[in-house]
Order: C-alpha cells, then structure tokens, then sequence
C-alpha cells in the first residue's frame, strides 16, 4: 500500500510539473467581435440591401393594402349608424375578412423575410469562420474566442477578419 501511495505522489508531482511546464509557454490569444462582422462588415451591408431589395414590393403591396384597410374601417365608422342592419353586418364581415388577409400576408411576409435573413446571415458566418480560421492559423493563435465578457483591444482581431471579409478573401 505504502508503495502504492509513492507511486500515487510522484505521478502527481508529475503532473504538476508538465502542467506548470505548459503555462510557462505564452499562449496567443485572439478576440473577434461578431455584433461588428454582422453589422460592418460590405457582405453584411451587401446582404441587407439584397433582401430589401428582394422584399421591397411585398413591403410595398402590404403598406397599400394596410391603407385601404383603415380607410375601408374609417368608412364604416362613419357610414354605420346610417346603414341598415344588413349592410352594416355585411361590411363589418368584409371588414373582418380584409383585415385577417392582412394578417395571414403580413406574417407570410415576416417569416418569409426572417427565413431569407437567417440564409443570408449563415453564408456570412460561414465565412467570416473561415477567415478567422485562415488568420488563426496563419498568425499563429492558439484561441480566438467570440462573445467574451471581458477583452483587451490588444487581442482584438476583428478589423483584420473585417479587412479580409471586405476584400473578398
């Protein structure tokens, strides 16, 4: 048993040394600030004008339709004490089936949009991954972290991969 915990002891000792040996080595560590990739970046801003561009006339026939919409229901307001019982429940159904169309294309337009916007966003991450992989490798990182509490400007590397995202690379 004795022999055993001397074994135990120097394995530990051990340890502690090639542990202590490992630190000793400066590690280099890089930060990449993903919020400014998203937002700075030319394929980012290339993005956005893409999708409104893309999305721009359903925006347009919504924004049109929301407006005969409320002109149709500011209408009945003001015609409804005039009109008979009949008319005014059959307007008030027209009125209901108008609005649950806008509805239904509204949050056709947003999910569609949102759908877009997150195939557009993955082909930039992907990206953007590659070339902070490309720069890691070449300027020997032994860590690159994204979305830290706490960083130094001295280990940001964000303008580089921004450089690079921006030249084509």
């Amino acid at each position: 048993m004795k022999a055993w915990l001397q074994i135990a002891s120097a394995a530990a000792v051990a340890a502690a040394l090639a542990s202590a040996a490992v630190g000793a080595q400066e590690l280099k560590i890089g930060y990449v600030n993903s919020e400014r990739i998203l937002r700075d970046s030319a394929p980012a801003r290339a993005a956005t004008q893409k999708l409104e561009q893309e999305f721009a006339k359903r925006d347009r026939e919504l924004q049109e339709l929301g407006a005969k919409l409320k002109a149709a229901a500011e209408r009945f307001e003001r015609d409804s004490p005039v009109l008979s019982e009949a008319d005014r429940a059959r307007r008030q159904r027209e009125l209901a089936d108008m609005d649950r169309d806008f509805q239904r294309r509204q949050r056709e337009f947003r999910e569609d949009l949102n759908q877009r916007r997150n195939e557009e966003l993955q082909a930039l991450l992907e990206r953007a991954q590659r070339i902070v992989r490309q720069v890691a490798e070449q300027e020997k990182f032994d860590l690159i972290v994204q979305d830290a509490v706490y960083f130094s400007p001295r280990v940001d590397i964000t303008d580089k991969v921004l450089r690079a995202l921006n030249n084509g690379k």
